[in-house]
Parts: C-alpha cells; sequence; structure tokens
C-alpha cells in the first residue's frame, strides 16, 4: 500500500474505535457543538486579511518530526493576532501528532475559522470537528468516492460547517459539488509525496469560477504566493514553512508583513 491507503486503512480502525468510546449523543453536548462557526470563505474574500491559513503541524510522513516542542495555544494565537485568515489544525494522531484536544484549545482562545485537517470518511468525524470547534472541514477527493464527497459535504452543511475539497489531479475534479465551497489543491502528491506549484498552476484553470480557490503544500515564500494569486487562487495554506521555525508565530508575522510589503 501507497501512505495514503495505509493512511486511510488505520483511520477505519480509529473512527470505529472512537465511536466505541464516545457517542453521537456524547458528542453533541461538546463545548462548541452548538457555538457559532466563522467563515473561511468570507475571510480569504476579505482584503484586509492575509490569505494565508497557517497550519500546526508536529510532524508528518514525509518530514518526519517538525516542531514537537510547540504549544497550540501560542503558536495558533500568534497566526490570528497577525492576521491569519484561519488556522489549520492537524487532528491525525498517528501520523501527524495531531489531537482533537488540539483543535479545542486552539478553538478556545481564537475567534477565526480553524479547519479540521485529518481523513474524514464517516459522519461521525464531522459532529466530531463540531464538537471540538472547527468552522471548516477537509475532505480528500484521493481517498472518497464523487458520491461519498456528496452525502459527507452536505452532513457538513447540515453542521453549520464549510467544506473545504482537496484535489490532486484532473480527474477528481468531478467530486467538485455544490456543497463544496473551497477547493483546494494539494501540490504534494498524497501518495508519492513529490511536491510541484504546477499542480495548483495546471488545475486553477479548470476549477468552476464560482469556488474560492485554496494551493496548498510547498508554498515557502512571498513571490509563490503572488505567483499562485496569478492563476486565481484566493488563499495559500502553509504549514511547515512556519512550524520548523524556532517561533512559527513570528515566522508568521514576519511573512505576513512582507507580503503586505509586496502587495502595498
Amino acid at each position: 500500500m501507497n501512505i495514503l491507503e495505509t493512511i486511510i486503512a488505520h483511520k477505519r480502525v480509529e473512527v470505529e474505535q472512537r465511536k466505541k468510546e464516545m457517542s453521537l449523543s456524547d458528542l453533541t453536548h461538546g463545548p462548541f457543538y452548538k457555538a457559532e462557526t466563522y467563515s473561511l470563505k468570507e475571510a480569504l474574500l476579505d482584503e484586509t486579511k492575509t490569505s494565508i491559513i497557517a497550519e500546526f503541524k508536529r510532524k508528518s510522513p514525509s518530514k518526519g518530526i517538525i516542531n514537537d516542542k510547540a504549544s497550540v495555544e501560542e503558536i495558533s494565537q500568534g497566526y490570528a493576532t497577525n492576521g491569519a485568515a484561519g488556522i489549520s489544525i492537524l487532528t491525525d494522531e498517528e501520523f501527524f501528532g495531531g489531537t482533537l484536544a488540539d483543535l479545542q484549545k486552539a478553538a478556545i482562545i481564537n475567534k477565526i475559522p480553524l479547519l479540521r485537517k485529518d481523513f474524514m470518511i464517516d459522519e461521525y468525524q464531522l459532529h466530531e470537528a463540531k464538537a471540538h470547534g472547527a468552522s471548516v472541514i477537509l475532505l480528500i477527493a484521493a481517498c472518497l468516492s464523487i458520491e461519498e464527497v456528496k452525502s459527507l459535504a452536505a452532513a457538513a452543511k447540515n453542521l453549520n460547517l464549510e467544506v473545504l475539497l482537496e484535489i490532486h489531479n484532473e480527474k477528481e475534479l468531478e467530486h467538485i459539488c455544490d456543497e463544496v465551497d473551497l477547493v483546494g489543491v494539494n501540490n504534494r502528491n498524497l501518495k508519492t509525496f513529490e511536491v510541484s506549484l504546477g499542480q495548483s498552476a495546471d488545475l486553477g484553470k479548470l476549477i468552476p469560477s464560482g469556488k474560492v480557490k485554496i494551493s496548498e503544500s510547498g508554498i515557502n515564500s512571498v513571490d509563490d504566493i503572488l505567483y499562485l494569486a496569478g492563476y486565481g487562487y484566493k488563499g495559500f495554506l502553509i504549514g511547515e514553512n512556519f512550524m520548523k521555525q524556532e517561533n512559527p508565530g513570528e515566522a508568521f508575522k514576519v511573512f505576513a508583513d512582507q507580503l503586505k510589503a509586496m502587495k502595498a
């Protein structure tokens, strides 16, 4: 199996175990289940924001440990204070070192859109996301059928969650449906982990104009953002570039200031 298939196989077992540990009824009593959510789509279209979705990530299968000393409260607050349009929180523990507790801690102190970034394969995970403070959930076309995307996206909308659909190739454009709010192009191939901004350049021209476009992974400079903006991208998900620094929040601030200067 490739790494994506390995992750999904593990995720199926994990989700079934989580269902046994906490019922859906218990999740509806979660601290954020009935709380208001924040629109990432609106934030990305807001000219006063940076257009950056800053990510909190401790490790990855391709890079190993990135930052295992990180405080989610400190870093997420640094991102929010300095103009992040949203914050992506990795909640997969086995492969990325994240937890739902990270999401909840970030939600307690930040009043901006939080994306639960995980491998969503079951409606139960949407309720987990809502209960722990997410405003947006990620659906990855590479591990879901067209019908599964539509079903999960519709269920997310019923929970007042926005939906970010991640695609990797032209075939996956078929997964885009009315219930999807944002379309992300992952420049990292999840099967090989090779990275190329050409993925976003190629697919950006094919994504329907009514969908807000986000470029994900491999973005390391302001020049990368300006290049991708030329293909209609309104959002840029960046994690490793900040998380590998000693102070990710400060690294984000420096990057955001550079971006503002270039746009001025």
